[in-house]
């Protein structure tokens, strides 16, 4: 790290700390040659994936949008806000874990549905008719009878 001051690269750390709940670490510097000091702090840069759109167009991941999605699958459920934001959060997890810098909109639905079908059956009914456009009763039942299947 440069000094801010006389631009020396050769600095040194004098004492290091975890802050915002260990997200940040807060570092105080020494100058070699000026011997000023200053404070750095230093966080994790995870970028999240651009989705691919069916029509192929790239959008920048929309964590707002992703949060509708679920809160409308499980309007009227008896899910906490503890459990809907772990379950947006281990969906954010898994989009960082994939390594890759654009990801399909289908693998984010799949996460969704795995995440809604985790929390409550009903909830993932209704995301699954409107992400796999479901045309009509049929649909429906051949979805439950592969929930009921799985348990």
């Amino acid at each position: 790290m440069h000094c801010p001051f006389c631009q020396e690269p050769d600095t040194r750390v004098i004492d290091s700390r975890l802050i915002s709940d260990g997200a940040q670490i807060r570092r105080r510097r020494e100058c070699a040659r000026c011997g000023d000091r200053f404070t750095t702090f230093e966080s994790a840069e995870l970028l999240m994936p651009h989705v691919i759109k069916h029509d192929n167009r790239r959008n920048p991941f929309d964590l707002q949008k992703l949060r509708q999605g679920i809160l409308r699958a499980l309007e009227k459920r008896p899910i906490s806000n503890e459990q809907i934001e772990a379950a947006i959060k281990h969906i954010q997890h898994q989009l960082l874990a994939c390594g890759e810098r654009e990801v399909p909109s289908q693998l984010i639905g799949e996460y969704v549905m795995n995440a809604l079908r985790a929390l409550d059956e009903v909830a993932y009914i209704r995301f699954a008719s409107v992400y796999r456009r479901f045309q009509d009763v049929k649909e429906f039942h051949a979805e439950i009878q592969s929930l009921e299947k799985k348990d």
